[in-house]
Formats: C-alpha cells, sequence, structure tokens
C-alpha cells in the first residue's frame, strides 16, 4: 500500500480526543444524561456504566445501572433442568470436551489435516477496526490457552496476532479487505464468509469513526471513511464457482482446513450439501441475532433463523 499523507491533526483531534472525552464527561453525569443514548436493551445507564467501568476499572458509584440493562436478567434469569441426582457423573470422572473439525478425505481418499479443539466450540469473527486490537489479542491468547480457535473477521490479520497463528482462522469476505496470500498460508483454518446470521444479505458494516489509519492501513482503504462489504462474492453464483474459490485457498496453502460460513435460510439443507461438494472441510452454520453492532433491528431479529 502507498504511504498514506499524514491525517491533519484538527481531524485527529475530533476523531479520538474529542469523542473520548465526552465519554468520559457523560460517564461521571456531570452533564447529565445525552437524551438519544441507549435503546431496548442497552439502555443509556448500560453504556455508560460500561465506558465509566472500562475507564476507571471499578464499578460506577455514582448510582448507573451497571449489570443487566434491561435483558431481565440474562443468563442470570435462566431455568436449568437436571437430572436426578443418581444419574449425576461423580466429580472425579475425566469427561472428553475435544471436538474434531474435519472428519473428510478428499479425491485421493486421504484425510486433510486434521484439526481437533480442545472445546467444543471456538471464537467467531470480530474485526480489527470493530474491536481494538487487544480485544483480539485477549481471544487469541485465550484461544491458545483452552485449545481453540479465534477468528480474525473481515478486517485483515493484524500482524501481532502472528505468535498464536496456530490458533487463528484468517476470514475471507466479500470486501477482501486485508486478505493476502502471506496470511492465507499461515492459517490451519481459511473461513470464507459468505453471509452472516445476524444480517444475511446485507453485507459488512464498519463506520467511518472506527477506520482509524490503522485500521484503514490493514483494509487497504481511506482513514475516516465508512466501508460497506457487498452481500455476494460476485465471483461466485454456483457450486462450480464455489469450488473454485476452495481450490483458490488449496493452491495457496495445500493444509489448509476450509470453513464456509452461511448464514440460516430456509433452504440451509441444500446450502450445506452444496459447500461439501465444494470439498469445504467445515460448514458454519450462523444463525439469528449473532454478535455484531453493526446489523439494523429489523435484520438482527427478522430474516435469519434461530439455531
Amino acid at each position: 500500500m502507498d504511504e498514506q499523507k499524514p491525517i491533519h491533526p484538527e481531524v485527529v483531534e475530533k476523531n479520538i480526543h474529542l469523542l473520548h472525552q465526552g465519554f468520559v464527561n457523560w460517564a461521571s453525569l456531570a452533564m447529565g444524561k445525552p437524551p438519544a443514548l441507549g435503546d431496548f436493551r442497552w439502555t443509556d445507564d448500560l453504556i455508560l456504566a460500561t465506558w465509566y467501568m472500562a475507564e476507571h476499572g471499578r464499578v460506577p458509584a455514582n448510582g448507573l445501572e451497571y449489570k443487566v440493562g434491561r435483558s431481565g436478567g440474562g443468563f442470570d434469569r435462566l431455568d436449568l433442568k437436571f437430572r436426578p441426582e443418581s444419574e449425576w457423573i461423580a466429580p472425579e470422572t475425566a469427561v472428553n470436551l475435544t471436538l474434531p473439525l474435519n472428519r473428510r478425505s478428499d479425491e485421493a481418499g486421504e484425510l486433510a489435516q486434521r484439526i481437533t479443539i480442545g472445546l467444543p466450540f471456538y471464537g467467531g469473527g470480530m474485526s480489527y477496526g470493530s474491536v481494538s486490537e487487544q480485544v483480539m489479542l485477549s481471544r487469541a491468547r485465550a484461544a491458545q490457552a483452552w485449545q481453540t480457535f479465534t477468528c480474525t473477521g473481515e478486517g485483515g490479520y493484524p500482524p501481532a496476532l502472528l505468535p498464536y497463528k496456530d490458533h487463528i482462522i484468517t476470514q475471507v469476505a466479500t470486501g477482501m479487505f486485508g486478505v493476502r496470500e502471506e496470511t492465507i498460508q499461515q492459517a490451519r483454518i481459511v473461513e470464507f464468509k459468505y453471509a452472516q446470521g445476524a444480517k444475511p444479505g446485507l453485507g459488512g458494516h464498519l463506520l467511518g469513526d472506527k477506520s482509524t489509519t490503522s485500521v484503514a492501513q490493514l483494509r487497504e482503504s481511506v482513514p475516516w471513511v465508512s466501508l460497506f462489504s457487498p452481500f455476494p462474492f460476485h465471483s461466485v453464483y454456483s457450486v462450480e464457482d464455489h469450488r473454485k474459490h476452495v481450490d483458490w485457498i488449496k493452491a495457496i496453502n495445500p493444509d489448509a482446513v476450509v470453513s464456509v460460513k452461511v448464514s440460516t435460510p430456509h433452504d440451509v439443507d441444500m446450502v450445506a450439501v452444496g459447500s461439501y461438494y465444494a470439498g469445504a472441510h467445515i460448514v458454519h452454520l450462523d444463525g439469528s441475532y449473532g454478535g455484531t453492532g453493526a446489523a439494523p433491528e429489523i435484520a438482527k431479529k427478522n430474516i435469519a433463523m434461530p439455531i
């Protein structure tokens, strides 16, 4: 990428210092509560309290509600159904939580790289820009500690994650932001994001205030400009096109396990079958809601099916 001209200090001040100071002052309630902050779940109190705790490292003492917002209690309110005590597993019994991620053979009848994770879950895609590098590093360290994986999302592969490359899934999405052969060669798992459960049909969103100079450099874009990924890969309109995508990854990194992230339309079974015949090793079904903050409410709650 060509060297960019330095950003004018006033622009940096506008996008960093003033925004930061505004939230600090709001969280102290020195200026009262902003009139347009919060929604039906994330209340103004909860947003300000979260900022306060991140800034000061302690819970707010000014009366802000910092626990559940309007979630009604969230996981703390779940009713759990247990088996009779006579059927409980003894505490000293070892329980195997490992999960093999690839169980298929290639055309020659040979198994592709076998990857087994230590827990039956891995971290979904959160891109650089939607979250900070510190958050990505925290997730990578946790994945390494638990012998599982975390995904870069569609914002590229920050160099700071390289020490954890054995536990990183690199994502190729429709915007192709930060996609490089070098990072594909370093990845044990490469994920194509064809759709996102929280907003299928809309593509990725990164608003301008989050597209800082470092984020834009990694994504090879312009700082402080909003980025919108197209919904489809315009090179993929059939299973045969999809197979070319998978073959492209295998040509760059023959050992890579290829994952395909799709949403949950009514014919998701046929989507999964098509991905299998295209050569994918993992079919990642992404249900409704999801973890994104960029999706409109109408999309998150009314398009994809829950899992």
